[in-house]
């Protein structure tokens, strides 16, 4: 009996000291989460609306032709590149150069009247100082000769006319351009006003930039605008907000600001750019990366990172820009914010900073993981 006993106590002694060893060796909560930090900045910031607008050439009228007649000759065709002057098509100009003959026919006939009637007023005068001839005989002649000098006048005009439409048979490009659509073709018969080509000038561009509703009481005239394009990136262009059209579309219900630009070659018309209008600047605002604020329950928060420890803060954040969220609510700023890992953490989390990686450097161990031990030599 007592031998049993003293087997029963033995062994209550070995579970309790076995119990003591373990809870000894038991970690006293979760190691520390690797994480880097950084620094909530006050800095400038630019509160802006932006948006993906279109171009639209502001010179792209349809060269039409300015006399009836068929087309004889093209020497542009659509994408072709023109200059001023340059000539674009012919029109069969015989009929014209026709008509032009007899104009300055007429013009010579009625010059040669009026020189006569010019004789016969002279002769008349020196007859009526004579007393040969009434006055009223005179002044029948000066009348004449009147008439036909207006008439005279008016064959002039006729034939400058003609002489001026013999030039319209040649179609040239009013400006420096390009060709975007050869709409005649050698052989068409076409009348005054039909149209024969659609030329572009990318000189002068104009930006439509659609907006929401909600953003017209932000935007105005003068405001200026920071323009960048897939056809020159990395290059960013400046302009201001030429025009707000008063009305709403009915198809998008946006708001259409409207841009001019001066082009130097870098756009083509019918391209996309991104724009933001820049609605204001904040000298003194809360700055800190987008990687630091995080989605919690409780809403947007930061971890603010003092003593080994990381502190939830809740925060309301404001503009965006460059990679910065703007702090309106919640940061003084100078605090130390979690950066890489504030993913990972909850409120009161113990973490361990460590500097961010640099090029080429190897690999960190992820957050929340342990901190891997080096093998001793010649351990397999």
């Amino acid at each position: 009996m007592n031998k049993t006993l003293l087997a029963v106590l033995a062994a209550a002694v070995a579970i309790s000291a076995c119990g003591r060893q373990a809870e000894e060796k038991k970690p006293s909560g979760p190691p520390p989460i690797l994480i880097t930090v950084t620094q909530a900045k006050a800095g400038a910031l630019e509160v802006t609306e932006e948006t993906l607008g279109t171009l639209e050439a502001v010179i792209d009228p349809r060269i039409g032709a300015e006399v009836a007649g068929k087309v004889v000759k093209i020497l542009a065709g659509s994408g072709k590149a023109v200059k001023r002057g340059e000539l674009l098509a012919v029109i069969d100009d015989a009929d014209i150069a026709l008509l032009s003959r007899a104009d300055e026919a007429d013009t010579r006939r009625l010059a040669a009247l009026l020189a006569q009637q010019e004789r016969l007023v002279e002769r008349q005068q020196q007859l009526v100082r004579k007393g040969f001839i009434s006055p009223n005989a005179a002044d029948d002649a000066k009348a004449q000769r009147d008439a036909l000098h207006e008439q005279l006048a008016a064959a002039r005009a006729r034939a400058d006319g003609s002489l001026r439409n013999q030039g319209k048979t040649r179609v040239t490009a009013p400006f420096d351009g390009m060709v975007e659509t050869q709409i005649a073709a050698v052989g068409d018969y076409v009348k005054v006003g039909d149209p024969l080509f659609q030329l572009v000038s990318n000189q002068r561009l104009r930006a439509h930039l659609p907006f929401p509703e909600s953003a017209a009481p932000r935007l105005k005239k003068g405001l200026p605008v920071r323009i960048t394009s897939p056809q020159m990136p990395g290059k960013e262009f400046q302009g201001i907000v030429n025009d707000i059209k008063p009305s709403i579309s009915e198809t998008s219900r946006a708001i259409d600001v409207i841009v001019d630009l001066e082009n130097d070659g870098s756009f083509r018309s019918g391209g996309t750019v991104n724009a933001a209008v820049i609605i204001a600047r904040k000298e003194n605002a809360v700055l800190v990366p987008e990687q630091s604020v995080v989605l919690r329950p409780a809403g947007k928060v930061v971890y603010v990172v003092a003593e080994g420890r990381a502190q939830q803060r809740v925060v309301e954040a404001g503009a965006k820009r460059g990679g910065l969220v703007e702090i309106v609510k919640g940061l003084a700023g100078g605090e130390t914010l979690a950066l890489d890992g504030a993913g990972f953490l909850t409120h009161n989390a113990a973490v361990m900073v460590q500097e961010r990686a640099k090029a080429g450097a190897p690999p960190q161990d992820k957050p929340g993981g342990e901190a891997r031990a080096p093998k001793a030599a010649g351990k397999k």
